[in-house]
C-alpha cells in the first residue's frame, strides 16, 4: 500500500505588514511579486537589474527595488525570501544567507534548497486554499487549483468575511465548543449562506444576528449514508458533507479507512460491524445507539458499505428512529452491482438482450437460497446475487434445475472498486467452482445473464477451464 504520509507540513505563515524579500529580477522573480501581490506583504526586491515584465510586476505591487544584491543584514526581520537569481550559484549564496539570517527561504525549482513550497494558491480571501505537491509536480498542482477555482465562487470570500465579523458575538453568545460547530455548520450551508451567493449580504448579517440573538436550537439528527463499494472517490460529495458535520460515526466492517478518514478527525467512532456467522452488534443493539447518540443532541452518520437501502437493513433503522421521534435522513451510495458492472465493462441492461435487473440477497432471512426470483432470470433479466461466495454452488443448481442453460454467462466479482479486486468469467455450470476459489476471502458478488457476454471479461470456452482450475 502507498505511504501517504506528507514529508512537508502545510502552513500559512503570516505576512501582513512585515518584510518578503525576493532577489532576482526575471521571469521567475515576477511570478513570485505577482503572488506576494496577492497578500498584505512588504515586498522587497533585491536585483542590480529588472527585465520589463518584473519592472512592471513591482509597480503594480507597489514593491520597493533595491538594485543590489541583498547582504545579511537585508534579510534580518524577513518573514520569507525567495530566491529567483536564475542561476544555481547565485540561488545557493541567497539560501546560506537566509540560513545564516534564520529565514525561511524558497529557492525557485530548486526544490532541494527549498524550506518550504509555494503552493497553487485559490485567493477567496479571507478564504485561502493552497495546493502544493511537495515540489515534485507543480502542473499538477495549478491542474487542481483550476478544479477548485471553478468550484469556489468569488462569494465565498464574501461568507468567510461575515463569518470572521460573527465570530466574537458567536464566541460569547454560544458556550459550548459543540453549539458553536453546529451554529458554523449551519451558517456556512443554510440559508445565510445562500443570502450571500446570492449577493444578499446585509440580509444574510441580518439573519446571522437574529438567529445568535435568539439561540440557536440544536436537535439531535441522523444520516444513514452509503459509503459506497469501497472506493474512496466513489463516496458522494453530499456524504463527504454530513461526514464533516457528524460528531459520532456509526460504521460497519466493510468501511475502510479512507473513507472514514473524510469524518471529523474529532468525531467520535462506533464500530458495529458485522460479519456472517459472527454479528458482534446486533440490530436492535444498533438502533439503540442511533437512538440514544441523536437523544443526546449528537448528529450522527451510520455509515454503510454500498448503498444504505440496498441490503443495507436501513429500513429497519429508519422503522426504529421513526419511533423514537428522531429526525433522518438518507443519503445515498453507489452499490456493488454498480461498481462491478462499471469495472468489468458489463452492460446490466442491454437493448434486445435485458431490460430487467434484479438485484438478489444470496440467502433470504431465513437462510434460503434463490427465494424467488429464478423466473426472472428465465425471463432474461440480468441477476445481480449479493454476499454471493458461499451460495454460488445453490445458485447455480437452483438456476439449473429451474430451467436456465448450464452455457448462460456469469461473472464473480470480488472486492468491487478496491486495488485488490479479482474478476472471473464463466458459464452458469461453472459457477460454484469460480464462486468457491480459495483465494476469494472479501465481498463477493455475482452477475448472471447474457450481459456478461458484452463485457470485457468475457472468455471463450475453450479458456474457461483454466480460469476456473
Amino acid at each position: 500500500m502507498t505511504d501517504r504520509k506528507l514529508a512537508v507540513f502545510p502552513a500559512f505563515h503570516k505576512v501582513a505588514g512585515r518584510r518578503v524579500v525576493v532577489v532576482g529580477g526575471g521571469h521567475e522573480a515576477a511570478a513570485k511579486i505577482r503572488l506576494l501581490a496577492e497578500t498584505q506583504a512588504e515586498i522587497a526586491v533585491y536585483a542590480p537589474a529588472l527585465d520589463k515584465e518584473t519592472g512592471v510586476d513591482l509597480i503594480n505591487a507597489h514593491a520597493d527595488w533595491r538594485g543590489k544584491a541583498p547582504m545579511l543584514a537585508d534579510l534580518t526581520d524577513a518573514a520569507l525570501v525567495f530566491a529567483a537569481t536564475g542561476s544555481e550559484a547565485g540561488d545557493r549564496a541567497i539560501h546560506d544567507l537566509a540560513k545564516e539570517a534564520g529565514v525561511p527561504i524558497n529557492c525557485v525549482d530548486r526544490p532541494e534548497l527549498c524550506d518550504f513550497f509555494t503552493p497553487a494558491i485559490v485567493n477567496r480571501a479571507p478564504l485561502a486554499v493552497a495546493v502544493a505537491s511537495e515540489g515534485m509536480a507543480p502542473v499538477l498542482s495549478r491542474h487542481v487549483r483550476a478544479r477548485i477555482e471553478a468550484m469556489l465562487a468569488p462569494a465565498f470570500g464574501d461568507l468567510a468575511g461575515l463569518a470572521e465579523r460573527l465570530r466574537g458575538r458567536a464566541a460569547k453568545r454560544l458556550a459550548s465548543m459543540a453549539e458553536r460547530r453546529r451554529f458554523w455548520a449551519g451558517f456556512f450551508s443554510g440559508q445565510i449562506a445562500e443570502r450571500v451567493f446570492a449577493g444578499r449580504i446585509d440580509e444574510a448579517e441580518a439573519e446571522a444576528a437574529r438567529v445568535l440573538e435568539a439561540g440557536p436550537v440544536f436537535g439531535g439528527h441522523v444520516w444513514l449514508v452509503g459509503a459506497g463499494p469501497g472506493a474512496e472517490d466513489l463516496l458522494t460529495l453530499r456524504a463527504q458533507r454530513v461526514l464533516q458535520e457528524a460528531d459520532v460515526i456509526v460504521y460497519d466492517r466493510l468501511v475502510p479507512e479512507a473513507v472514514l478518514a473524510q469524518g471529523r478527525r474529532d468525531a467520535r467512532r462506533v464500530f458495529v460491524g458485522k460479519a456472517k456467522g459472527a454479528h458482534s452488534t446486533s440490530q436492535d443493539e444498533i438502533n439503540a445507539i442511533l437512538i440514544r447518540e441523536a437523544q443526546n443532541g449528537n448528529r450522527v452518520v451510520r455509515l454503510k458499505s454500498g448503498d444504505p437501502l440496498v441490503f443495507g437493513r436501513a429500513g429497519e433503522e429508519m422503522a426504529a428512529l421513526r419511533r423514537a421521534g428522531i429526525s433522518f435522513d438518507v443519503v445515498p451510495g453507489v452499490t456493488a452491482a454498480l461498481a462491478a458492472a462499471a469495472e468489468a465493462e458489463i452492460p446490466l441492461t442491454l437493448r434486445d438482450t435485458a431490460s430487467a435487473l434484479v438485484f438478489a440477497a444470496g440467502q433470504d432471512a431465513d437462510g434460503e437460497t434463490l427465494p424467488g426470483w429464478a423466473g426472472l432470470a428465465l425471463s432474461g433479466a440480468t441477476v445481480a446475487v449479493y454476499m454471493g461466495k458461499s451460495v454460488g454452488a445453490k445458485v447455480a443448481v437452483q438456476l439449473v434445475e429451474a430451467g436456465l442453460g448450464v452455457a448462460t454467462p456469469v461473472a464473480v466479482i470480488e472486492n468491487a472498486s478496491r486495488p485488490d479486486r479479482r474478476v472471473y468469467a464463466g458459464r452458469l455450470d461453472e459457477l460454484a467452482a469460480l464462486a468457491g476459489r480459495p483465494e476469494l476471502t472479501g465481498p463477493v458478488l455475482i452477475i448472471v445473464g447474457e450481459v456478461v457476454a458484452a463485457g470485457a471479461i468475457a472468455v471463450k470456452p475453450a479458456a474457461i477451464a483454466e480460469l476456473a482450475a
